[in-house]
This record gives C-alpha cells, sequence and structure tokens, in this order.
C-alpha cells in the first residue's frame, strides 16, 4: 500500500473490499462442519442425538457429566450444546449453563436445556441460567433439529460479525505506524473522546460510538501511499485530494458491518467544519453530527501535541489556542472545545 501503484480513492473500491473476509451464511437447511456437544449421562440419548445430527451434517462430541462438559467446551468451542439437567458429578444442567455463560471467551455458545423435567419452575430455572432454548423429553426430532439449525445459524452469524469488527480494530492499528503516530494514538484518541463524551453526559450508546468511531476515525488513511503520508514538504493538490479522500474510504469499509454503523457518520464526517469549509461534504451548523464533531476537536489535538516524523509536537496550553483560533473562525463550538479543555486537565493531573 506503500507504493505508487495505490488506486485512486474514491472510485475504485475493489481493492478496499479485499480488506475484509468474505463470509458464507449457513443455510437453513445445512449443519455441515458445525459441532454440536451432546451432554447427557444416558448413553442412549447421547447415541440417539448422536445419529440424528450426524445425518444432519453435524460433527457430534459427547459428554455424559457436567464437569466433562465444560472441557470440552473451552476446547472445541461447539457451535451449540445440547444439555441434560440431571447429571451425576456434583454440577447439573443449570449450573453448567451458568458457567458457560459467565466466561467471556463461551458466553455467546448457544445452549439447548433438553430434560424430562416438564414444569414452570424448571424452565424458568433454565432461562435465569441463561439458555437459549429448552425442550422436554421426549424430544421431537423435527422441532430438535429446526432449533439447532436456528440457533447454529445465529451463532454464525456472531462469530463473523465478531472476526470482521476484530479485523477492521486491527487494521487501525496498523494506522498508528503507517501515519507517523508511534504506539498509542488510537487508544489515546479513543480515551480522550470517550472522556469528553461522558463529561457532555452523553449516553453509554454514543460513549461506545465515540471509543470505536475514535479508534477507527482515519481507517481510510490506509490506502493512502507512504510517499504522500510521510512527504516532508507541503502536498500537491492532487495529494491533497488523495488524504482528504480517507473520510469516504473509511465510511465505506465500516458500512461492510452492522456493528459499526453508529460510527460511520464520526469516520466520515471528523473533518468537518461549522462554518462549511469542512470535507467530504461542506455540512453546516447542526448537520455536523456531535459525535463527529467531538473526534474532530479530540483529532485536532492529539495531531498537534504528538511529535511525528514532518511536525514537531506543540504543548497542550498551545494546542488549546489553536483549537480555540477554530472556535474563532467558526470552525467548532466554544463549549466543545472548553469542555475538552477541562477533560484534558483532569486527565493529566490524574
Amino acid at each position: 500500500m506503500g507504493d505508487e501503484s495505490t488506486p485512486a480513492w474514491p472510485g475504485d473500491f475493489a481493492e478496499l473490499d479485499r480488506l475484509l473476509p468474505q463470509f458464507s451464511e449457513v443455510r437453513p437447511d445445512e449443519l455441515g462442519r458445525k459441532t454440536a456437544l451432546v451432554v447427557d449421562d444416558e448413553e442412549s440419548v447421547r447415541r440417539l442425538f448422536e445419529r440424528l445430527l450426524a445425518d444432519a451434517g453435524c460433527q457430534v462430541k459427547l459428554a455424559h457429566d457436567g464437569a466433562t462438559a465444560l472441557e470440552m467446551v473451552a476446547v472445541l468451542s461447539p457451535d451449540v450444546v445440547l444439555l441434560d439437567v440431571k447429571m451425576p458429578g456434583g454440577l447439573d444442567g443449570f449450573e453448567v449453563c451458568r458457567r458457560i455463560r459467565s466466561d467471556p471467551a463461551t458466553r455467546l455458545t448457544p445452549v439447548v436445556i433438553v430434560t424430562g423435567l416438564h414444569g414452570q419452575e424448571e424452565r424458568i430455572l433454565g432461562i435465569q441460567a441463561g439458555a437459549d432454548d429448552f425442550l422436554s423429553k421426549p424430544v421431537d426430532q423435527v422441532e430438535l433439529l429446526a432449533r439447532v439449525r436456528s440457533l447454529v445459524r445465529i451463532k454464525q452469524y456472531t462469530d463473523d460479525l465478531d472476526s470482521a469488527t476484530s479485523i477492521v480494530m486491527t487494521l487501525a492499528s496498523m494506522i498508528e505506524s503507517r501515519d507517523g503516530y508511534g504506539e498509542g494514538h488510537c487508544h489515546r484518541m479513543a480515551n480522550y473522546a470517550t472522556g469528553l463524551g461522558r463529561a457532555l453526559w452523553l449516553d453509554e450508546a454514543d460513549v461506545r460510538s465515540l471509543y470505536r468511531g475514535a479508534f477507527l476515525h482515519d481507517i481510510g488513511m490506509l490506502t493512502v501511499a507512504d510517499s504522500i503520508l510521510m512527504k516532508p514538504g507541503p502536498l500537491s493538490p492532487q495529494e491533497r485530494e488523495r488524504i482528504r479522500s480517507h473520510t469516504v474510504v473509511g465510511d465505506r469499509l465500516c458500512s461492510h458491518l452492522r456493528s459499526l454503523q453508529s460510527v460511520r457518520p464520526i469516520v466520515r464526517h471528523h473533518h468537518e467544519h461549522l462554518d462549511g469549509s469542512g470535507y467530504p461534504d461542506g455540512l453546516q451548523g447542526n448537520d455536523v453530527p456531535l459525535l463527529a464533531q467531538i473526534v474532530g476537536i479530540v483529532d485536532t489535538y492529539e495531531a498537534l501535541t504528538t511529535e511525528r516524523p514532518y511536525q514537531r509536537a506543540i504543548p497542550p496550553d498551545a494546542a488549546f489556542d489553536v483549537l480555540r483560533q477554530h472556535v474563532q473562525r467558526g470552525w467548532r463550538r466554544d463549549d466543545l472545545v472548553e469542555r475538552f479543555v477541562s477533560v484534558i486537565g483532569r486527565l493529566h493531573a490524574a
């Protein structure tokens, strides 16, 4: 990405699309290559479920007690767990389910409690333990497969979402070395932005968006050549446009992931100015999203106070003066800048 063969942006997004994995969805009638863990102390039940799920294309693993089940969940990361309630060894199905849910590594694993108990109390205990579904013995085989297919499909979507988001966050970290900021830039951006968001009493959803948006705000810079990013002298008009295109490219990259929809206004609009002189869309006043305004202030401060190969850092007070000049020019809101100044003061004093 660091040579002159980098494609022109925006325009040809083919190379950008290759940055994201191409995930395949699980068809409702397919369980192939999925792993099911069947936990039951009765061998006849284990073998019945093994045959049903294997015939549907599932890889089936078996456990006869709760302790073994927990060990296998940790090692195998199954796509679904079918769990009996009454089992030997001191761990019943409700406790096994609770432990699966309490472990961050396994908490999203679908769990179906399958039991001969039919009372409402048992169903409530299963729900409280975190079970995704509850089936009573004797189990209708068609219903069992339908429930398993549904849960496996949801698990696939969740895994795809987590994997894709992790990839994008890793790509964002690469910006630190490419753009000359050094280690910690993205985390500082995220911490400053969330600090300002909380000082403004924004709700937790907005604060989470600020964290991700600040972390990912320059993701589009990955498509800009190193020769432009690290150029010591003035940029040509064409090079300046390549730099500015990172907002549109970053927005396009985030558009692939549902979990990043809330950060797209930040990624696209953190270089907008309230007087309409910013880019890429020349938004004015309240049309500039508040979260983008916050990240724009943080981005300016971080750029001014961080040593880079082509620019010397200035002290925080001098950076505050620059932000106040932006207020005078009509670029930024005075109240946001002053609140940010107070947040930075508290962070440095801590």
